[in-house]
């Protein structure tokens, strides 16, 4: 766990392939949660890796939705009490961002960074369900993911 207002806990299975180094999904999170205007606030950040199946389950228990999807964000709801402050999860599915970034072009691990970043976005109250809301959350993740050295998530080089 990285040290910090922001401690991330990674809960990727062991001796899983494809899966991006725990070091670099903490900068990512950090990154993110440094880039909003006036910074986060202080909390732990867990991000798990999910296969396909637990991840349709997921998104069908807390969305309606039908199958797998890329990322869901769980923001924390925790009353005051004396444990450590928790900004929330971030469940993240690699065969859907594997499948996503061969579709879009991109690097998957420029792929995984953005899916990080933008679920990490989602815990601290951003949202783009309205274009107004979806411009300011798209804006951050390209200026956040620039400053890794990824480019736009949303026109990719072709």
């Amino acid at each position: 766990m990285a040290e910090g207002p922001h401690p991330v806990v990674i809960q990727f299975p062991d001796g899983a392939a494809g899966l991006p180094a725990p070091q670099r999904v903490t900068a990512w999170v950090h990154a993110a949660l440094a880039g909003v205007p006036g910074g986060a606030p202080p909390g732990e950040v867990v991000v798990r890796a999910e296969d396909a199946a637990g991840m349709a389950r997921l998104n069908a228990d807390f969305r309606g939705k039908e199958g797998p999807t890329n990322v869901l964000s769980f923001p924390a709801d925790l009353p005051a009490g004396p444990w450590e402050p928790a900004l929330g999860d971030l469940v993240v599915c690699p065969e859907v961002v594997a499948r996503e970034a061969a579709e879009q072009g991109k690097a998957e691990e420029a792929h995984w960074a953005h899916m990080v970043v933008h679920g990490s976005l989602h815990l601290l109250g951003y949202d783009h369900q309205e274009a107004a809301e979806a411009e300011i959350m798209e804006d951050l993740e390209r200026r956040i993911l620039a400053e890794l050295g990824y480019g736009d998530p949303y026109h990719p080089e072709g």
